[in-house]
């Protein structure tokens, strides 16, 4: 049963997501009053700020917060995966596979609906890439998973670099934009919740397992938990949630590397409840620096991937310095 401490975390993770959401449709270049956001989003009168909220601002957020959602999500199994703190999509080599892959469909100039394809393609042949070399003589180890991405992420990195500097001078802006983060064309965030609330589903399902593998496979395994079926589910699952986040806003790094370090260090370590914390979290983190990102120096934009990395660097230094105190 959830502690009375477990049930704060997620009031509070709750209590920050609706926030997040609440000032992320009443700010911008066109100041809303938050007293009148409920009403536009309620009620459609035709006006011009119920456009802006119900048209513009309402769909990014969700889209923000959805990828959030996803990146958290997927930053907890793989820190699961590979019992390390360190454990993200983008050390591992998945959203470099994605985002190599996306760029590689702005560069064939194809429409945004191949986008998501392309990085679910990018993620699983990366993924397969890291499992394959990883494999060696005998079963995979969560050493030699880590070292194998963090080699694969650099070899996209490369690919990256190569197929920037072949695009045309005309498309080269709005890659380089993309691939810092930008969530300016994200308005259906149908999809990407639907994918979170899924991922959730699942993690939630393979709690105890998850519980059990984070104190080692050994001991997991000698109760039962198949950690070979374990870890391709968390690995293809991460996946799968990092595709959906980079063809939604692009390569947007540090969510899924701190938001679980923070949950766990309200106390959230069981992941009946890390699980939910750091979705709502993650999302109500994506969403502020989204807002901050249009707003700091409006009508222009700023990619969320830099605020995302400006907060995420200090804060990971702050939790790293912490937890080597403790």
């Amino acid at each position: 049963m959830p502690t009375a401490q477990h049930k704060r975390i997620l009031v509070l993770a709750l209590f920050a997501g609706l926030v997040s959401l609440w000032l992320a449709t009443s700010t911008g270049g066109t100041a809303i009053p938050a007293t009148e956001v409920l009403t536009h989003l309620l009620s459609n009168d035709g006006s011009t700020h119920d456009e802006i909220v119900d048209r513009l601002r309402l769909p990014r957020a969700l889209s923000a917060f959805a990828v959030g959602g996803l990146l958290a999500l997927a930053g907890a199994f793989m820190q699961v995966l590979l019992r390390n703190p360190l454990g993200d999509p983008y050390i591992l080599g998945i959203s470099g596979g994605a985002s190599a892959a996306v760029l590689g469909v702005m560069l064939l100039g194809l429409p945004a609906f191949w986008h998501t394809p392309g990085a679910l393609v990018g993620a699983l042949f990366s993924t397969l890439l890291v499992f394959g070399l990883s494999r060696g003589a005998g079963d995979w180890r969560s050493e030699r998973l880590l070292l194998t991405g963090v080699v694969i992420a650099a070899g996209w990195s490369a690919l990256i670099s190569f197929v920037l500097s072949i695009s045309p001078p005309v498309r080269l802006p709005g890659m380089l934009f993309w691939l810092m983060g930008d969530l300016g064309d994200a308005d259906r965030p149908l999809l990407p919740l639907l994918l979170m609330s899924l991922g959730l589903a699942i993690g939630l399902l393979r709690a105890r397992d998850l519980n059990l593998a984070a104190r080692g496979l050994t001991q997991a395994a000698s109760l039962g938990v198949n950690t070979a079926r374990l870890r391709l589910e968390l690995y293809f699952l991460g996946a799968l949630l990092t595709a959906a986040a980079v063809a939604t806003a692009g390569a947007v790094g540090f969510i899924g590397l701190i938001v679980p370090h923070m949950v766990r260090r309200l106390g959230g370590t069981d992941h009946r409840i890390l699980l939910p914390a750091a979705a709502l979290l993650g999302g109500a983190l994506l969403v502020l620096a989204d807002t901050a990102a249009r707003s700091v120096i409006s009508p222009m934009q700023l990619p969320v991937g830099v605020l995302t990395a400006l907060l995420g660097v200090p804060t990971f230094l702050f939790l790293l310095h912490r937890r080597v105190r403790t």
